[in-house]
Order: structure tokens, then C-alpha cells, then sequence
């Protein structure tokens, strides 16, 4: 799969990571690029096709699919995070996550599925898919479903050749993350880490040194997880 000349559908594209998509997109020779969000009047980049799409709402995602069917590769970029604890905090709110990074992409990945042989999916996971954190776990539960979701779909779509890859990061510099005061990667880095991989055909992308710590975390007890992350973010 080549960036060079394809045509790619980006969710989520006004700001942040998804901007960023956009950009090194263009910037490595894409054919087309349809730039989506909510409000696609917030799409501020030349030489792209913005696009309406709210991937929580079906027949948006129909639309999206009717006016992009030329489309041969799809990053599930659209996400959001409301700080909402599982335990206490509001059901209406957790569902609101659930329904975006879990159900969102899902409605996404079945639409765009029949054109896609040959072509690729791209999700933008999170470390946050296999590390619990405080305040954040509406947005853990969400991701750790996704990062499910893009496992099974990948298994799904093996038969029609739909490469199906999964970018997991700690902290990226935009401005969903400005309030966090530790280490964040420049968006540059992310997605070109995650574009490489694509084009490397790779089922897993991991874009960070925290990324990379938490997997490999995973084998480890769950009070060595805590206790060593805990010691990390500390310092």
C-alpha cells in the first residue's frame, strides 16, 4: 500500500492528529484526500475535500461513503475524551465514548468495507487501550474495545486484503492534550510513524517510547504494571 497517488478518507479532521493526517498526506503525494468532521466548515487546509461526517450517526457515515467511493484507505482518527470515571461518573457520558471509539468506527469500518480490498485501515488507538488511568476510564474502556475491534476486523477483512493497523501513542502536543503538563510527542512524529506503517504493511504501529513500555507491561502482574507506571510519570 503507497501514500503516493492513493485516495484516503480522514475522520476527525479538523484539528489535532487528524490535521496533522491531512497534512503529511499531502505532503507525501496522496491522489485525494476527503477531510471529515462534524463541522467541515472547520477544515482549513487547501487542496483536500472537505467533508460532513459524524461517525456516530449511521446515515452520516452512508453519505460519507456515497460521496467518498473512490476512497482506498480510511484512518479512524474522530475520537473524544471527557475525563469520566467508569464508577461514578455519568452513564450518559461513558455511553457518549462508547458510542464514538467503539460504535463510531465500527459504523465506519462496515460502510467503507466493500471498496476497501487492496486498501487499508488505519485506527488511532491509544496506550490508554491497556493502561487504566485515573479520570480517564470511560475513554480506557472505550479504547480497549476499539483496539478489539481492530484486531477482529482485521482477521475479518484478511480475505479481501484490507490491511487493518492499529496506532497506539502516550501523549501527542495537540490541543486535546494541553492540559497535560508530562512528555507529548509532536504530531508530525505520530503520523508519520503510523504512515510508514501503513506502508509497511504493519498490523501494529507502536508511536512512542510510552506506548512501547506499556506493551510491553502487558506480561507483567498487574501491581508491577501500576507500581512501575506509577514510578515512570513520577519522574
Amino acid at each position: 500500500m503507497q501514500i503516493n497517488g492513493a485516495h484516503v478518507l480522514v475522520t476527525g479532521a479538523n484539528r489535532g492528529l487528524g490535521r496533522q493526517f491531512v497534512l503529511s498526506l499531502l505532503d507525501r503525494g496522496a491522489g485525494k484526500v476527503y477531510a471529515t468532521a462534524r463541522r467541515p466548515d472547520l477544515i482549513d487546509v487547501p487542496g483536500v475535500v472537505p467533508l460532513r461526517l459524524d461517525i456516530t450517526d449511521p446515515a452520516s457515515v452512508a453519505d460519507a461513503v456515497t460521496a467518498a467511493s473512490d476512497v482506498k484507505i480510511v484512518i479512524n482518527n474522530a475520537g473524544i475524551s471527557t475525563g469520566t470515571n467508569l464508577v461514578t461518573g455519568d452513564l450518559d457520558v461513558i455511553r457518549r465514548e462508547m458510542d464514538t471509539h467503539f460504535y463510531g468506527t465500527l459504523h465506519v469500518i462496515r460502510a467503507f468495507a466493500p471498496q476497501l480490498a487492496d486498501g487499508a485501515i488505519l485506527n488511532v488507538l491509544s496506550a490508554i487501550s491497556w493502561f487504566a488511568s485515573a479520570g480517564a476510564g470511560a475513554y480506557h474502556a472505550a479504547k480497549a474495545a476499539e483496539w478489539a475491534l481492530t484486531n477482529s476486523a482485521r482477521l475479518e477483512l484478511a480475505g479481501q486484503r484490507t490491511l487493518v493497523t492499529g496506532l497506539h501513542l502516550g501523549a501527542a502536543d495537540t490541543d486535546m492534550m494541553a492540559w497535560y503538563d508530562g512528555d507529548k510527542s509532536a504530531p508530525e512524529a505520530i503520523v508519520a510513524a503510523a504512515l510508514d506503517g501503513i506502508e509497511a504493511h504493519r498490523p501494529e504501529v507502536l508511536a512512542d517510547d510510552w506506548s512501547r513500555q506499556v506493551k510491553a507491561w502487558l506480561s507483567e502482574d498487574p501491581d508491577v504494571i501500576y507500581r512501575e507506571a506509577a514510578a515512570a510519570l513520577s519522574t
